[in-house]
């Protein structure tokens, strides 16, 4: 079925470009370029080319709510303490009563990726305060906050008139995410050579030789690779992390892998098309057409697995702002809570050596073989930020891994992603003696400078320094001793007994978000709780 759609679209298209050469008549012929859509969304809206288009505020669907009218934060509870009574998962697993599977969350954040960017520029330093004798608090901070800046107000915004945000990325599912929003970020992603220069690119992305995303020093100077986010373990090695179209494609490897089947479909679309086109006619051709797979996918699939059920379209409007509001980035489109602490990936027993299984146990995975299948288990604090698992575990066996059922859209959200990421020191970090591994980064939203120093968003200080030594190996001057974590965290087994294969894992649009409803396994039933000292050391009940 997803041959036949994307052999429609691309007939089309090329139908389209030929009309559009005859009527221009013999001698003058209108590359497809001069149709393509912008990279940053403008012109989306003929009459209002700027609505939605890259660098543009956020809309606003009712007035801002601020304490002085202008831009200063309302007071209230703290956050943590209210997350510990609201948002704590207390060991229970409620699954989605749609029966979506973790397809569900993936697509969910891929797609916010496409659409979806404040300005990440820190602005006030604003930390969430942590209390280690509340009585509901069961994880550990020893800096005693949450590292926290505001989103930066938008130019002549916040002094004479309410504060307003910046979104970095076009409004529209455009697969900006694949692609980018600048000429810059695209001539690097493209084959050729990164010179600015579209003249010289050839049509298709740059891949590994085996099909994954580039490194940051593929080209030689990781320095002049598009700007990434660096999470956690690439904060000190940012020539591991991989570059795409969307600065977070790090995050994490469900994250990544999607980022690299939709860099691969484009390649094959590319490869489908006439020899007789030239680079940049089949590059926009297959970008055309990747764009129309995620629209696709997201209103005949997604969203109606959702349980969304949209009106009847009755046309398009140039009056209608498609610019994201500030109400859906950050109340209407939140889907943590579907989120689960770890990915479970079967592959067969003879697929990996004894020598890779025992790195990846040392790496913080969890090993069970059965029969002539292994399953490995990855706490989400280890696929963060860890681009280089997605190719040892290989990208088939992790986006299988999402078709086990995902939990419900609630207030509940996996203590995996609300505490375990913040937690100082933070688990799942090797000994900081050992080279070559950057060991914990003690603020959650820091960055490494190349003063040798640590420092916060805000710019401050932690007072933590990089030996000369050993580059891995992290000191905080305040505490006069080496940063140090617990065992790698692996979280409770939330594994259906029967799950469902997902097609788009050999990079098919077919429906994976299904209905899902597979029997729950006892582990799925009952998710022991464990007090910091012993949570995730002690190994999970599996599945029976």
């Amino acid at each position: 079925m997803r041959r036949i759609v994307t052999s429609s679209i691309v007939g089309v298209l090329l139908c389209g470009l030929a009309a559009v050469q005859s009527r221009a008549g013999d001698a003058v012929r209108i590359p497809l370029a001069a149709h393509a859509r912008t990279l940053n969304g403008n012109g989306n809206n003929l009459r209002h080319p700027t609505w939605g288009e890259s660098g543009s505020e956020y809309v606003r669907v009712a007035p801002p709510k601020y304490a002085d009218g202008l831009g200063a934060m309302i007071a209230g509870p703290p956050a943590r303490y209210v997350s510990n009574r609201i948002f704590n998962d207390l060991g229970q697993n409620l699954f989605s009563e749609n029966g979506v599977t973790q397809w569900g969350w993936a697509w969910a954040q891929f797609l916010d990726h496409d659409f979806g960017l404040r300005d990440e520029t820190a602005a006030e330093h604003a930390p969430v305060a942590f209390d280690a004798v509340d009585r509901l608090e069961d994880f550990r901070n020893d800096f005693g906050a949450i590292e926290f800046a505001r989103t930066p107000a938008a130019p002549g915004t916040g002094v004479a008139s309410p504060r307003q945000q910046i979104n970095t990325l076009s409004s529209y599912i455009d697969a900006s995410g694949v692609y980018g929003v600048s000429g810059a970020r695209l001539d690097w992603l493209r084959e050729g050579s990164a010179d600015g220069s579209p003249a010289n690119n050839r049509a298709r992305l740059l891949l590994t030789p085996d099909g994954y995303l580039p490194r940051a020093d593929v080209r030689g100077n990781a320095a002049t690779a598009p700007p990434m986010d660096l999470l956690a373990r690439l904060a000190g090695r940012p020539a591991a992390a991989i570059v795409a179209g969307d600065v977070r494609a790090n995050e994490n490897i469900a994250l990544t892998a999607l980022h690299t089947l939709f860099a691969r479909e484009h390649n094959r679309i590319v490869a489908a098309l006439p020899r007789s086109l030239s680079d940049e006619a089949k590059f926009q051709l297959a970008r055309r057409v990747v764009g129309a797979e995620l629209q696709y996918v997201t209103y005949h699939e997604f969203l109606p697995a959702l349980g969304v059920q949209l009106h009847r379209y009755r046309g398009y409007s140039s009056s209608r702002n498609a610019g994201i509001s500030n109400e859906f980035a950050v109340v209407g489109y939140r889907a943590h809570s579907m989120i689960h602490g770890e990915f479970e990936a079967e592959v067969p027993a003879a697929r990996f050596s004894a020598q890779r299984l025992a790195a990846f146990r040392a790496a913080g995975l969890t090993v069970e073989r059965s029969g002539d299948a292994i399953t490995l288990a990855i706490p989400l604090n280890v696929a963060f930020g860890n681009p280089g698992l997605l190719h040892d575990v290989g990208i088939d066996p992790v986006l299988e891994s999402l078709a086990e059922r995902q939990y419900r859209n609630d207030e509940q959200i996996d203590n995996a992603l609300r505490s375990v990421l913040f937690q100082v020191p933070r688990p799942g970090v090797p000994d900081p003696s050992v080279c070559g591994v950057p060991t914990v980064n003690p603020r959650a939203s820091a960055v490494f400078s190349t003063s040798g120093h640590w420092t916060s968003s805000a710019g401050a200080t932690t007072g933590c320094r990089i030996t000369t030594t050993c580059a891995a190996r992290m000191v905080c001057a305040r505490r006069g001793r080496s940063w140090t974590s617990p065992a790698s965290e692996a979280t409770a087994s939330r594994r259906a007994s029967a799950p469902i294969r997902s097609t788009i894992a050999t990079a098919s649009t077919s429906s994976s978000f299904g209905t899902h409803r597979a029997g729950v396994s006892r582990s799925e039933a009952t998710k022991p709780w464990r007090t910091p000292s012993s949570e995730y050391a002690a190994r999970r009940s599996r599945r029976g």
